[in-house]
């Protein structure tokens, strides 16, 4: 009798224990992104679409999330605490917006004269970036995740020709993260502006010049027809986007579809970096064949000298300053040294031993 007692018992906890399965495998978890971009916005707000698509996809609709965009949510710059305070469960920015906030963040979009987008991404993956991002954010209950790479961007729109380092004095300046402190110390005004405000800020003369990104995203803006001089760039050689998820939000979902949404936020990371790419070559040519007033540039030797030499003075202050900040720039400098040297001899020496065929 005890043992048929028994039977039945085990035999009904194996049917509660396949039912409760059953039911967690059908739950839909839904959640909730704020994002800096504004509704439809191309490339970077592609990202996140695809993010979401796949997400669901995957999970055979078990897993929604519903995203906002600042016309929304009204805070552009203000994901990282929308996303923090669990007022949101995901985000996508870019880590520099927060360095004000949090500083060590701003160490984890890009660097001026630092990697490139492959170099960064190896470091991300396999040289220990990915561990102190992780470190910096788990102090604020987010999980960090790369988010697309616009690759190298352009130094930016100018009214003016820039010919000294003086021409940089009292300049009026859009350039958010390290290049903006780097700038400063140089006696220009860094100032930040959400995107959808940078093309009416140029327009009524609130700033002298902007960066945005390159030709994939800022011939769309018409900053052109403003500021005529667009200037290559060095201070953002690599810039990633990031996707945070809020950590308690994240650790409630089952691990599958914790892992799923890590797959589709590293795969919409790389399709948006591709895509960046694809529609800055596109575009590059519109400019050269549509636009003959634009006029290219390169800054000339002794400023670029002037910023490199702020740049490092800078990094040397911040590593004195905090020893996690140190711990960073040593990871990042040390491992740029190691994979420029194959970078040189690869992508640079294909490209310089076939220039002009």
């Amino acid at each position: 009798m005890l043992k048929s007692l028994c039977s039945k018992t085990l035999l009904a906890s194996a049917i509660i224990a396949f039912s409760s399965a059953a039911v967690a495998a059908d739950k839909v978890y839904k959640l909730k992104l704020a994002e800096t971009w504004g509704p439809n916005f191309p490339v970077f707000g592609d990202a996140v679409k695809n993010m979401v698509k796949m997400a669901d996809e995957m999970s055979n609709g078990r897993l929604k999330i519903r995203v906002d965009s600042s016309n929304k949510h009204k805070a552009p710059f203000g994901v990282f605490d929308l996303v923090k305070s669990g007022q949101y469960d995901l985000g996508h920015t870019a880590s520099y917006y927060y360095k004000g906030k949090v500083p060590n963040t701003l160490y984890f979009t890009t660097m001026p004269f630092g990697m490139n987008a492959p170099e960064q991404h190896a470091w991300l993956q396999y040289g220990g970036g990915q561990d102190l991002m992780n470190q910096v954010y788990a102090e604020h209950n987010l999980v960090p995740f790369p988010g697309g790479n616009t690759g190298v961007q352009m130094g930016g729109w100018f009214r003016k020709e820039i010919n000294s380092v003086e021409d940089l004095q009292n300049l009026k300046m859009r350039i958010p993260g390290f290049a903006g402190e780097v700038l400063a110390k140089l006696g220009a005004t860094p100032v930040n502006i959400p995107p959808g405000e940078l093309y009416t800020a140029l327009e009524r003369n609130t700033i002298d010049a902007l960066e945005w990104v390159g030709p994939s995203l800022d011939l769309r803006m018409g900053f052109h027809k403003i500021a005529p001089y667009y200037y290559m760039g060095w201070h953002e050689p690599a810039t990633e986007l990031m996707f945070i998820a809020n950590k308690k939000k994240l650790e409630k979902m089952p691990e599958d579809l914790q892992a799923i949404l890590a797959v589709a936020m590293r795969k919409a990371a790389y399709d948006m970096f591709i895509h960046s790419y694809a529609e800055s070559a596109k575009n590059w040519q519109t400019m050269l064949q549509e636009y003959p007033n634009i006029q290219v540039k390169t800054f000339p030797a002794e400023v670029i000298k002037a910023l490199k030499n702020a740049n490092d003075d800078l990094l040397k202050e911040k590593a004195a300053a905090d020893p996690m900040a140190a711990k960073i720039i040593e990871s990042q400098q040390q491992y740029m040294k190691q994979v420029r040297a194959y970078t040189a001899i690869s992508e640079q020496g294909y490209l310089n031993s076939t220039e002009g065929l």
